[in-house]
C-alpha cells in the first residue's frame, strides 16, 4: 500500500512543496522520493531476511507492519521536501517484510503447491495495487474534492496529502494485530539437501535474480513515469490527467491482477513451466511498450480506454515474469537460508530501483524539454528505452546467463 498509494499524487505534492522551479523539473524531484524508500530498503533488506532465518519470520513481518503506520503518516504530514524524503528513506529502511514473507509462503504449503503459494503473494500484491491507488487518487487533496466534508480551514486542509497516508497506517493496524495468530515456519520443516548443492545454488540464486532485477527497474521505472507522463500536460506529450484518473487505471489493472493470478497464472505455469512462461510474457512485453506513445493521439474516451488496456497486460506481464522467477529462486535454496536468498534479491531489487524512479524522472524532464524534434520526440524516446531494457532482460533468459534448479532444467 505505501508504495502505490503516493504515484496518483505524488506530482501534485511536488508541486504544492514548492521545490521545484518549473514544472518541467517536477519529474526530477519527484524520482527522488519514489528512490529514498528503495534506497532504504537496498540497505537493510539482506540484513532483514539474516535477522529472519536466526530468530524466525514473524518477528520482521511484525516490525514492517509497526513501520508502515509510523512512516506512512509521516509521510503525509510532509510540509518539506526533505521530510517526505527522510520519511520515505525510513520506511524503507525498516520494513524488512518483503524477504520474510515469500520464505513463508514457501514454506507453509507443499512443493506442488509452491506457484499457487507465490501467486498469492502477488496477489496480494494486487490487492495493494487496487487499493494503494484508489486510496491515493481519491482521498489526496480532499478539501478540493469534498469540501464539504473537509473544510479548507481543518487538518486536512493544511496537510492535503495526510488522509490517504492515515488510511494506510488505520488499515495496517488490525494487520498487525492479527500477527498474533500467525504461526512461526522457520523449524516447521527439515530439509536434507546436501552441501555439495550449495556452490549450485548460489549460482541459481543469483541468476534468478538478475532477472527479477532486470524487470523490477522495467517496472518500477515505468509506474513512476507513467504516473507522471499521464498527468503532464498534453503538450509536453502527456495526457492530461488528474490524480483520479490516474487512481482509476491503476486500481482497473489491480483487479486484473487479482484475477489473473488466481485464476490462470497457476494454470499457465503448469503447462509452461516458469522458464518458457517468462520468455513469452517478455517478447510481448517489448511489443507493447510501443503502443504507448501513439495513446496521446487518441482523445477521451478513447485514450483513456488504450491506456486501461496497456497498463493491464503490461503489468500482468511483468508478474508472470517475476513470479516465475522466484519459483525458480526459492527452489534454488534450504529452508535456512530462504529468507536470506530473498532478502539479498530484494536488496538488488531495491538497489536498482533506487536509481530507476531518479533515473526515470530525469529522462521524463528531459523527455519534456525535446517534445517537439523530428527524431524520437520525448514521449516515444521514453518508452524505446523501456523497451531496451526489456529486450535485455529477455537475453537474460537464455543460457549461459540463466542456470536453473534441477527439477526445473528439462523445461
Amino acid at each position: 500500500l505505501p508504495v502505490s498509494s503516493l504515484f496518483p499524487f505524488l506530482y501534485f505534492m511536488i508541486r504544492d512543496l514548492y521545490i521545484a522551479k518549473t514544472v518541467e523539473d517536477i519529474g526530477f524531484y519527484a524520482g527522488f522520493v519514489g528512490a529514498s524508500y528503495m534506497l532504504g530498503r537496498t540497505l537493510t533488506s539482506t540484513a532483514w531476511g539474516m535477522v529472519a532465518d536466526r530468530i524466525g519470520r514473524k518477528p520482521v513481518i511484525v516490525l514492517g507492519l509497526f513501520s508502515v503506520i509510523l512512516f506512512s503518516a509521516l509521510f503525509g504530514l510532509s510540509v518539506h521536501y526533505w521530510m517526505a524524503v527522510s520519511t520515505r528513506f525510513l520506511l524503507g529502511s525498516l520494513n524488512g517484510i518483503i524477504g520474510p514473507i515469500r520464505a513463508y509462503a514457501i514454506e507453509v504449503c507443499r512443493p506442488e503447491h509452491h506457484a499457487i503459494a507465490l501467486s498469492l503473494v502477488s496477489t496480494a500484491w494486487a490487492i495493494g495495487l487496487i487499493l494503494g491507488p484508489t486510496i491515493g487518487g481519491y482521498l489526496a487533496q480532499p478539501t478540493e474534492k469534498y469540501p464539504k466534508l473537509f473544510p479548507v480551514d481543518s487538518l486536512f486542509g493544511r496537510f492535503p496529502y495526510l488522509l490517504p497516508c492515515l488510511c494506510i497506517s488505520v488499515f495496517s493496524f488490525p494487520v498487525l494485530i492479527s500477527c498474533v495468530w500467525l504461526p512461526e515456519t522457520l523449524h516447521n520443516h527439515n530439509t536434507d539437501e546436501k552441501e555439495d548443492q550449495a556452490s549450485e545454488s548460489l549460482t541459481a540464486i543469483f541468476s534468478t535474480t538478475e532477472v527479477i532485477v532486470e524487470h523490477n527497474i522495467t517496472s518500477t521505472t515505468k509506474n513512476n513515469i507513467f504516473s507522471l507522463w499521464a498527468e503532464s500536460d498534453r503538450k509536453y506529450g502527456g495526457l492530461s490527467f488528474s490524480s483520479e484518473d490516474v487512481g482509476q487505471v491503476l486500481a482497473i489493472t489491480g483487479v486484473s491482477i487479482l484475477v489473473y493470478q488466481t485464476f490462470i497464472f497457476p494454470r499457465i505455469i503448469r503447462v509452461m513451466g516458469p522458464i518458457n512462461t517468462s520468455r513469452v510474457a517478455m517478447s510481448l512485453s517489448v511489443v507493447l511498450l510501443f503502443t504507448y506513445a501513439p495513446i496521446t493521439h487518441l482523445s477521451r474516451p478513447w485514450s483513456s480506454i488504450a491506456v486501461n488496456i496497456a497498463s493491464i497486460l503490461k503489468n500482468n506481464f511483468l508478474i508472470t515474469i517475476v513470479t516465475s522467477s522466484f519459483i525458480l529462486q526459492n527452489n534454488s535454496v534450504t529452508q535456512d537460508q530462504r529468507a536470506t536468498a530473498n532478502g539479498l534479491a530484494t536488496t538488488l531489487m531495491s538497489f536498482c530501483k533506487t536509481f530507476a524512479p531518479t533515473g526515470g524522472g530525469i529522462v521524463f524532464s528531459w523527455a519534456q524539454k525535446r517534445q517537439h524534434v523530428f527524431f524520437f520526440p520525448g514521449d516515444q524516446m521514453l518508452f524505446f528505452l523501456l523497451a531496451i531494457v526489456e529486450l535485455v532482460g529477455l537475453v537474460w533468459t537464455f543460457k549461459p546467463f540463466l542456470v536453473v534448479p534441477d527439477q526445473f532444467s528439462s523445461n
